[in-house]
């Protein structure tokens, strides 16, 4: 697109080149277009969904490979049906889970998408968050600290901006960046001092650029593709063949223990995933088990019938579809996060988010909204003015701004009814550092509209300074503007603090304007102003004390309290850009403080309520002062509202200084009787001792975070969570995005993750319970021998096969949609040491499956020997005669509760211990179950499906004799609906006992004393 070189284009002439405006860059359609022209911003396309892969993933599997077997030993033995009937679930089940995973692979990829690097560009006049892959030639990009560089961009203007480009160029050290430069003869990439190379990472100040090359076209993309077109050399050929035979071996050993892994689902995945898999390995080996037990106790009979009995036994222990099941419901857990505005980055993270039991939240833009306005401020030598503004708080005209004035002589307030006009110099000179001491641009659209880019504070600012007429862009821009901007000493967590220097146009005198935490100002500061007409006087270790009680009041209102100070630097231009920060940041004149008011969120306060319930610790971790940090925790709830009835010792560890904690030993820690509930001026040293003081009291933690020095906390925290509009440092170190910036949705993501796992549990013990249940069933049926002394089965090879198929897949599936409980914020963190896994669990799934075992074999046992002729007949397992009939009903007695009731018991497992059938109206006075059954439609198709899959197998001529050798019933249903009745019956005792025994156990654990 270029003519010649970007690096030889002044700042100007790239602008014209490129067809962009300089201010406010590219609009939308314009953009869109380039999209189509110069294609995405991507090297080449990483990932993507293949069919095929899919495919193969879904045939080369362990459970199918083990259906596939059974389906081998069904042919090779003549058993056509049965082995015909196995090859249509594996079909059927390839199928389903083909296009349950590619939907599963699809979401994910679209969530990959969202979790791709963004860049701050300049569209339409406002900046706005874009994809990189989505930027374009002549976007208009602003770069900061801790940012990747989304693509090659001649810089237009930059601030003390340095870059590491050591992957280019080979400089251990970054490159400091000058855009004023142009080059005309050709240089290296290590001299183009006024271009900034994509990939390649902001370690210090901030800058404006224009892209000029995006993907391929790139100097990373060259390098790229010179690497993927380049063969092996002879030197690493070479090397290849010097490698010893053990390295060989080694090698190729940890390859194949990988891929087998990999294959058998025990290595790749998260800790749930590769847990199940071994859980799914533990019952392939028992399936063995139950199989070679068949054979025995039919002293190893080489019959068809035997033979393929066994090989049901084993498949009827084999759960094909739950790892299956389990990426489903991850996939569509992360999808239904997304319209929460959560975007996860991993699934690990969904298992932890359901144990959380500490939150460490950021307060600015989180727990409050972000739309910061100025609210007092106090000058020296006059007083404190309140300030009633717009809520349009970036509307530099938006109304006239009502003041009350507090006289310093007489502390009395007095209401002022004048306006700007009537302040003196003190006030001019407070106004012109609010304006100059600022990066956050403001200016009037073409279509009337107030804009702002840049961080929030510096906006509150420059909006406030310019309705007094003191806008940065008019005081410094133009023919005639006043100042003239020199450099920039920009903010960092160390320093706290923003210096610009400028040039006054009239006298040449160069000004320094600084900003920032009003403890490390005032040390910069020498001399204040106590009178209008008196010179200033020496800034004395009182007045210091004053300043810093003055500052506490206001912080104590809820206002972010900033100081403002000024001076004039002695040395020349030259001197200054020789100079560091420590030279030119002296002997200031303290101008006053400026309170900003960042109103919580109205949601914020019922999310840390709803924290409370569910057993979380919420913790605020702030950078603002501890009277701001202190009044925000109380408004939303972080802190309790009756304070003063705390024992002294919680209410002094209640509310910390990062100073204060990070003076304490870890072992003064550990002895606090509580951990802090706010710490205020935070470090990042500080947030990690936080979390590892958590870890010693066993707790599971969730760190919020948006800057560059926030990623070791949040890769130390257990569920590490970045804001959207922070940096990409932070993204890559996190597990969750928020899009949103909202402390609510974090709880919105903790409700979400104690949802999965709970239908995890769900449907993992609905397919334990159900094994067990048909285990029990066919093992124990073995007992039934007719008068050859011959095994009767209680039932076919076909109907357990067809049971797997038609109660496990879908309903498992339906049970992961089931959504979340009422109570599910009500009940504290579950522990991840235990895991789905728990007692409770362990003893559920084998009560439940031993009852509709028991059920099952009282049912066959009644129609064989209590209703009928109790004879077993003969061959009874191969072929149907008259003699057959008792057994062939009995059997489909048996095969109809067993189906029912493994469908049944997936409604039941909708609560572990709420009764199905509880009469407290849902709605409308509709009994609960009736709402609670229909509310999850997923589930409750696949259950009726099920149910009346039994009438087709049943009532249609040949498939009920030939296939699964059973015959129609009549009266038999009578038997069927009185087990169903039992079925439910001891369900809900057991739910019953279960309830009874957590309330008294919970009400004894609240009348021990702590």
């Amino acid at each position: 697109m270029l003519s010649r070189p970007a690096y030889s284009f002044s700042t100007s002439s790239i602008t014209g080149e490129l067809k962009t405006d300089a201010t406010r860059g590219l609009d939308q359609d314009e953009a869109a277009a380039r999209l189509l022209q110069f294609g995405r911003n991507e090297l080449e396309k990483v990932g993507g969904v293949y069919p095929i892969k899919i495919l193969i993933h879904q045939t080369a599997n362990a459970m199918t490979l083990v259906l596939i077997l059974a389906m081998a030993v069904s042919f090779g033995i003549g058993s056509w049906i049965e082995g015909g009937v196995i090859a249509f679930v594996i079909l059927l089940n390839i199928t389903v889970s083909f296009f349950q995973d590619y939907s599963a692979e699809k979401t994910m990829e679209s969530l990959r998408a969202l979790c791709s690097p963004t860049a701050k560009v300049v569209r339409d006049g406002e900046t706005k968050t874009v994809v990189t892959a989505e930027i374009v030639p002549g976007d208009l990009v602003e770069m900061r600290m801790g940012d990747l560089l989304p693509a090659d961009v001649r810089l237009l203007e930059a601030v003390n901006f340095e870059v590491d480009e050591a992957f280019l160029t080979g400089e251990s050290l970054p490159i400091r960046k000058d855009p004023v430069v142009t080059l005309d003869s050709p240089v290296g990439l290590g001299d183009r001092i006024n271009i900034a190379y994509g990939s390649s990472r902001v370690t210090k100040g901030r800058a404006t650029g224009v892209v000029f090359a995006t993907g391929k076209y790139t100097e990373v993309g060259a390098i790229a593709s010179a690497l993927r077109d380049k063969s092996r050399t002879q030197a690493q050929n070479d090397i290849d063949k010097r490698r010893g035979l053990l390295k060989y071996l080694t090698s190729w050993s940890a390859f194949l223990k990988e891929l087998i892994g990999r294959f058998l689902g025990t290595s790749g995945g998260t800790p749930l995933q590769r847990k199940l898999s071994k859980l799914a390995l533990f019952l392939f080996v028992s399936a063995i088990v139950c199989a070679i037990i068949v054979l025995a106790v039919n002293k190893f009979s080489n019959e068809r019938e035997v033979v393929i009995y066994a090989v049901a036994t084993g498949l009827s222990m084999i759960p094909a579809s739950l790892i299956v099941v389990l990426t489903i419901t991850m996939a569509a857990g992360t999808r239904r996060m997304v319209a929460r505005n959560v975007i996860v980055r991993n699934l690990r993270s969904l298992e932890a988010l359901g144990a959380v039991t500490n939150i460490c939240s950021d307060k600015t833009g989180t727990l409050t909204q972000g739309k910061m306005t100025v609210k007092n401020v106090w000058i020296p030598s006059k007083g404190e003015y309140t300030f009633y503004t717009s809520e349009k708080s970036q509307n530099a005209t938006a109304a006239e701004i009502e003041f009350r004035l507090q006289l310093a002589e007489s502390q009395k307030d007095e209401s002022c009814s004048c306006g700007p006009d009537a302040l003196d110099i003190h006030w001019e000179s407070f106004i012109e550092v609010a304006s100059l001491a600022n990066v956050g641009p403001i200016h009037l659209g073409q279509d009337g509209r107030w804009m702002a880019r840049g961080d929030p504070t510096e906006i509150a600012i420059q909006v406030f300074a310019a309705r007094f007429t003191r806008n940065r862009i008019s005081l410094t821009s133009g023919d005639d503007a006043r100042w003239k901007h020199l450099t920039e000493f920009s903010f960092d967590s160390e320093t706290k603090r923003l210096t610009v220097v400028y040039q006054h146009s009239d006298s040449g005198e160069i000004h320094v304007f600084s900003k920032g935490a009003v403890e490390k100002i005032i040390m910069l500061c020498t001399k204040i102003y106590l009178n209008d007409s008196l010179p200033p006087t020496s800034l004395t270790p009182m007045i210091r004390q004053n300043i810093m009680d003055t500052m506490n009041a206001m912080a104590a209102r809820g206002l972010r309290v900033l100081a403002l100070a000024s001076g004039v630097h002695d040395g020349s231009i030259n001197d200054l850009h020789r100079a560091d920060r420590d030279q030119v940041e002296t002997d200031l004149i303290f101008r006053g403080l400026i309170g900003i008011y960042d109103p919580p969120r109205p949601e914020s306060l019922s999310a840390v309520r709803l924290c409370h319930d569910a057993g979380i610790v919420v913790h605020m971790l702030t950078g603002d002062f501890v009277g701001t940090a202190k009044a925000i925790a109380e408004e939303v709830g972080i802190l309790p509202e009756r304070m003063h009835l705390l024992s002294k010792d919680k209410a002094d560890a209640a509310v910390m200084t990062a100073d204060r904690f990070d003076g304490l030993t870890d072992a003064e820690i550990d002895r606090l009787p509580m951990l802090p509930l706010v710490i205020a001026r935070c470090t990042p040293t500080t947030k990690v001792r936080m979390i590892k003081a958590l870890h010693r009291r066993k707790g599971y933690v969730a760190m919020t975070g948006d800057g560059v020095n926030d990623s070791p906390s949040l890769q130390y925290a257990d569920v590490g969570i970045a804001m959207g509009s922070g940096s990409d440092v932070a993204k890559e170190a996190s597990d969750i995005v928020l899009t949103d910036d909202n402390f609510a949705s974090i709880v919105s993501a903790v409700e979400e993750g104690r949802r999965i796992s709970d239908n995890i549990q769900r449907f993992i013990l609905h397919v334990l319970a159900e094994n067990i249940a048909q285990a029990c069933t066919l093992l124990i049926g073995l007992v039934y021998r007719d008068g050859k002394g011959h095994s009767v089965f209680p039932l076919s090879p076909v109907q357990i096969i067809w049971i797997i198929m038609a109660t496990s897949g879908m309903p498992d599936m339906g049970l992961g949609f089931e959504p979340a409980a009422k109570d599910i914020l009500k009940r504290p963190p579950r522990s991840l040491k235990k895991g789905i896994f728990t007692a409770e669990f362990l003893i559920d799934m084998m009560v439940y499956g031993l009852w509709v075992s028991a059920l099952c074999l009282t049912a066959f046992t009644l129609r064989i020997y209590a209703f009928g002729d109790g004879q077993l007949g003969d061959n009874c397992n191969n072929v149907f005669s008259e003699v057959c009939t008792t057994v062939y009903r009995a059997r489909a007695t048996c095969f109809a509760c067993l189906t029912w009731f493994a469908l049944f018991l997936a409604w039941e497992l909708v609560d572990f211990r709420q009764s199905f059938f509880e009469l407290k109206p849902w709605s409308h006075n509709t009994p609960f179950f009736v709402v609670r059954v229909w509310r999850n439609q997923f589930l409750f198709w696949a259950v009726i499906l099920g149910f009346f899959t039994v009438f087709i197998t049943l009532y249609i001529p040949v498939i009920n004799h030939k296939i699964f050798k059973q015959s129609e019933i009549s009266w038999e249903w009578a038997i069927i609906f009185i087990a169903g009745l039992w079925f439910f019956v001891g369900v809900e005792l057991w739910k019953w006992g279960k309830r009874v025994w957590f309330r008294r156990s919970t009400r004894k654990n609240q009348q021990t004393p702590m």
